[in-house]
C-alpha cells in the first residue's frame, strides 16, 4: 500500500505538470484541442471518452507520431502493456496486459489477449506479428473483455480496424530506407467503381538484414523478409444495407530469431558441454548457431471475411461477421542459442479456422440500449515437431550397457491434431437512469470443446532409444463451460468529466499440453478465470486542450496455467515439461493517460502504469525447501512501472511547407522474463531470466509540402543504443537451457511518402 501511495504521488505530480503547461497559454480552443477518436470497444461506435473502461486508441496520425510500423511498436504507448516479438519466432507476438498473457507460441496453448482484425478473432499468437498498413485505428482494451469479446480475452484485447473503401478516391505510397539495409515499400489505393460499389487495395514489401550474426558462418538472423496484400470491397445498394468484403495474404520468409545463451549447457547427466559465466555478459548481437539445419522461419497466412450490416429500422441493426483464416508455419528454433545440438527444434503448423457471429444492436434514443449476439468458431490445428538432441545425451555406452563410448544421435518427433469448437451467446444492456447516470449489465455464456490426438516417436543409434512410439493417444476430449458477467456504473459529473466503476469476469478455456515428453503430461489442464474490479476517470479540461484519463484496478486471477520444467530421474533422465493450474495471483495497480495542447502545433503526452502483481499461491512439489510453494517468485512480464513521455511540435514554414519534430522516452522497470526465474528451492534469481530497468529514446523530423501531399522524414529508434531483453526461454531440464532474446539496436530510417 505504501508503494502504491508513493506511485500515486509521482503520477499525480506528472499530471499536475502537464495540466500546468496547458493552462499557462490562452489560445483558441478549436485548433488546440486534443484529437477525438471514435472507437467500437463496446461493439458500437462511440467517442473514446464516453467508454466506461480502460481503452487506448490510436488513429493513423497517432501511430505515425509514435513511430509504430507493426504491432510491437505499441510497446510503451499503453500503460501496463508488454508487447514484443515472440520468443524464437519472427511471426508470433507476446502480449501481456496487466500481468496476464501467454508467451508460448506452441499450437496447443491459447492466447490470453485476444487479437482482432475488423472484429475477426485470430486464434493463435503466431501470425499476429503483422505490419500495420492502411489503417483507420488500433484499439487496446485493458482488463477482461469476457462479455462482448469472450474467447481468450482474459487479459484484454487488441483490435485493428482497417480503412474501408468509400466514395472518395484515396491513394498513398511510402518508401523507406534504413539501417541494416532496410528497404520497405507500401501503398494503398481505393475509390468508387459506381454509386454503390467501392474497391480498395493495399500492399507491402519489407526487407531488412539481420542484426544478429553467427561469428563463424557469417549467417545473419533476426532479419525481415515480408510481403503482404489486402483487397477490400464495400457495397451499399441501399441506405440501410452495407456489405464489406476483404481478402488478405501475407508471406514471411526470414531467418531464425535467435538470442543469447545465459546458462552453462550440460548433458542430461549433468556433464558440462559449454561452460558460461554465472552472470551473462552484455550481449554483442553475435550468436553461434547449429550448422546443418535450415535455420529459417516461414509463414503463409491468408483469410477472407465478410461483414453485412442491415439497419432493420431506425432503432435496430443486424450485423453478420463471417470469416475463414488459414495459417501455415515452418519454424526452426535454436533454443539453446549455441553451436550445440541440445535444444534445436522444427515446428510445422497447419491451422485453419471458420467463425460466424450474428449481432443485434438496439437503440431507439430512449433510456435502454442493447447489444447481443451469437458466436461460433471451429478451429483445426495439425502440427509436426522434430527435436534434435545429439549433444544433450553426450556419449553413452554402445551397445548399452557395455561397449565403447560413442556419440549418441537423438531425434524425437511429435505429430498432433487439435480440434476446437467454441460457441457463445452474449448480451450487454445499458440503462440511462438520467441524463448523466448510466448502468450497464452484461452476460456471456461460452461452451468450448477440444479434441486432441498425439503420437510421439524417438529415433537414436543407441538401443536404449529404439525407434518406436514413446507413447500415443487418440481423441482425448474435454468440454469447458463458463458464464462471464459484467456490471458497470458511469456518471457524467460535468460535460467533460466521467467517473465509472465496473466489475467483470474473464475466462480462458483449458487445454492439452502439446510439449509433453512423458505419458501423463498430456493430461488436460483446467481453465483460467479472473475477477476484475476497476474504477476510472475520463476528463477533458481547459477547452479540451487537456485530456486526463485515470484508472485503478484489482484482479483476482485463479488457476493460471503455468508451464514448468523438471527432470524425471529414470535410468535415462528425461525432461518433464508440465502444464499445471499452479494457483492464484493478485494483480492491482493504476494507469494514467495524459495529453495536452498548450499552444497550436505543440502536443505533450504521457502514459504511466503501475503494477503490483504477486502470487497468492503457486504449488510446485519440487520446491521442498519452501514447503512446495513458489509464491515468493515474481510473475513474468509484470514490470512494476511502465512510462512514456512524448512531445511534438509543428513549424509552419508558410509557402515552404511544414516541419514536424517529435520525440519520446519510454521506461520499463525490471521484469521477469519467464515463469521459472529463480533456482529451484531458492529465491536466488536466474540473471538471464530477468531484465533490468530500461529507457528507450526515439525521435523524428518530418517535412511536408504546403498541401501535405508529399513528405520526407528521418526516424530514429533506440537512439541511445540500449541493449535490453524482451523475452526468454526457460528449458533448464533440457541440458540447462536458458536463453534470452533482445530488442533491436539503434536504427535510423528515411521515409518518403506521397498521398492523394
Amino acid at each position: 500500500m505504501r508503494t502504491m501511495f508513493k506511485a500515486a504521488l509521482l503520477a499525480g505530480a506528472a499530471w499536475s505538470a502537464c495540466a500546468t503547461i496547458a493552462v499557462a497559454q490562452d489560445v483558441p480552443t478549436g485548433e488546440a484541442e486534443v484529437e477525438a477518436v471514435v472507437v467500437t470497444a463496446r461493439r458500437t461506435e462511440e467517442n473514446l471518452q464516453d467508454v466506461p473502461g480502460a481503452v487506448s486508441a490510436f488513429s493513423q496520425a497517432s501511430l505515425e507520431r509514435l513511430q509504430v510500423t507493426d504491432v510491437t511498436g505499441l510497446q510503451g504507448a499503453v500503460p501496463n502493456v508488454n508487447i514484443s516479438q515472440g520468443r524464437g519466432s519472427s511471426n508470433a507476438t507476446n502480449i501481456y496486459i496487466r500481468g496476464i498473457g501467454q508467451p508460448d507460441a506452441l499450437q496447443t496453448f491459447d492466447p490470453a489477449v485476444g487479437v482482432y482484425v475488423d472484429d475477426v478473432y485470430y486464434s493463435r499468437i503466431r501470425g499476429t506479428q503483422f505490419d500495420l498498413m492502411d489503417l483507420e485505428r488500433v484499439e487496446v482494451l485493458r482488463g477482461p473483455q469476457g462479455t462482448l469479446y469472450g474467447k481468450n480475452t482474459i487479459g484484454g484485447a487488441l483490435k485493428v480496424v482497417t480503412r474501408k473503401p468509400g466514395q472518395d478516391f484515396r491513394a498513398n505510397l511510402g518508401l523507406a530506407f534504413g539501417s541494416y539495409n532496410q528497404v520497405e515499400m507500401k501503398g494503398a489505393v481505393s475509390g468508387p467503381v459506381s454509386d454503390t460499389l467501392a474497391l480498395g487495395f493495399a500492399g507491402l514489401s519489407s526487407t531488412r538484414d539481420g542484426y544478429v550474426t553467427d561469428p563463424v558462418s557469417g549467417a545473419e538472423y533476426n532479419d525481415k523478409n515480408t510481403w503482404a496484400l489486402r483487397a477490400a470491397a464495400a457495397w451499399t445498394p441501399t441506405d440501410t444495407f452495407r456489405l464489406d468484403l476483404s481478402a488478405d495474404y501475407s508471406n514471411d520468409d526470414a531467418a531464425m530469431t535467435v538470442g543469447q545463451a545465459t546458462n552453462t549447457l550440460t548433458t542430461l547427466f549433468g556433464v558440462p558441454l559449454k561452460v558460461l559465466p554465472a552472470t551473462p555478459p552484455e550481449y554483442n548481437f553475435r550468436t553461434r548457431t547449429t550448422p546443418g539445419l535450415p535455420n529459417s522461419t516461414k509463414l503463409i497466412h491468408y483469410g477472407y471475411a465478410g461483414t453485412a450490416t442491415w439497419d432493420v429500422s431506425d432503432a435496430l441493426t443486424l450485423k453478420s461477421i463471417t470469416a475463414y483464416r488459414n495459417l501455415n508455419t515452418d519454424d526452426y528454433v535454436d533454443i539453446d542459442a549455441t553451436e550445440l545440438e541440445t535444444g534445436d527444434v522444427f515446428v510445422a503448423v497447419d491451422q485453419n479456422q471458420v467463425s460466424q457471429e450474428f449481432q443485434l444492436a438496439w437503440d431507439n434514443g430512449g433510456p435502454l440500449s442493447v447489444v447481443g449476439g451469437l458466436y461460433w468458431l471451429e478451429e483445426n490445428i495439425v502440427s509436426h515437431q522434430e527435436a534434435y538432441g545429439d549433444d544433450v545425451l553426450g556419449v553413452l555406452p554402445n551397445p548399452f550397457p557395455i561397449g565403447a563410448f560413442t556419440p549418441t544421435t537423438f531425434t524425437r518427433t511429435v505429430d498432433d491434431d487439435l480440434q476446437t469448437t467454441s460457441k457463445a451467446a452474449y448480451v450487454n444492456a445499458t440503462w440511462r437512469l438520467s441524463e448523466v447516470l448510466r448502468v450497464t449489465g452484461g452476460l456471456r455464456y461460452t461452451s468450448e470443446e477440444k479434441t486432441y490426438s498425439r503420437t510421439t516417436s524417438t529415433f537414436s543409434n543407441n538401443p536404449s532409444f529404439a525407434a518406436n512410439p514413446a507413447f500415443a493417444f487418440a481423441g482425448v476430449n474435454e468440454t469447458w463451460e463458463d458464464v462471464s458477467p459484467l456490471i458497470s456504473v458511469d456518471w457524467n459529473a460535468t460535460e467533460t468529466m466521467m467517473l465509472y466503476a465496473r466489475a467483470s469476469k474473464g475466462f480462458k478455456s483449458g487445454g492439452f499440453n502439446g510439449r509433453s515428453n512423458n505419458p501423463g503430461e498430456e493430461a488436460a489442464y483446467d481453465p483460467e478465470t479472473v475477477t476484475s474490479f476497476e474504477a476510472g476517470l475520463k476528463s477533458q479540461w481547459f477547452g479540451n486542450r487537456v485530456t486526463a484519463n485515470a484508472t485503478i484496478f484489482y484482479n483476482d486471477y485463479q488457476d493460471f496455467q503455468a508451464r514448468v520444467s523438471g527432470l524425471v530421474p529414470t535410468p535415462i533422465p528425461t525432461p518433464e515439461l508440465t502444464v499445471l493450474n499452479a494457483g492464484s495471483l493478485v494483480i492491482q495497480g493504476f494507469e494514467l493517460e495524459l495529453a495536452a495542447r498548450p499552444i497550436p502545433g505543440l502536443l505533450l503526452d504521457a502514459q504511466i502504469g503501475y503494477l503490483d502483481a504477486s502470487y497468492e499461491e503457486f504449488k510446485d512439489d519440487r520446491f521442498l525447501a519452501t514447503g512446495g510453494s513458489r509464491a515468493f517468485q515474481k510473475p513474468a512480464f509484470s514490470p512494476e512501472w511502465t512510462m512514456r513521455f512524448g512531445g511534438q511540435y509543428q513549424f509552419d514554414l508558410g509557402g515552404a511547407g511544414y516541419v514536424t519534430t517529435s520525440g519520446q522516452a519510454k521506461y520499463r522497470s525490471e521484469m521477469a522474463l519467464a515463469v521459472d526465474n529463480t533456482l529451484t528451492n531458492s529465491a536466488v534469481r536466474l540473471p538471464g531470466m530477468w531484465d533490468d530497468e530500461v529507457w528507450l529514446v526515439d525521435a523524428r523530423v518530418v517535412w511536408e509540402t504546403p498541401d501535405r501531399r508529399f513528405s520526407a522524414g528521418v526516424y530514429g529508434q533506440n537512439l541511445t543504443d540500449e541493449v535490453y531483453k524482451t523475452d526468454a526461454q526457460e528449458f533448464s531440464s533440457v541440458g540447462g537451457i536458458r536463453t534470452a532474446y533482445y530488442g533491436a539496436p539503434r536504427t535510423v530510417t528515411l521515409r518518403l511518402t506521397a498521398k492523394y
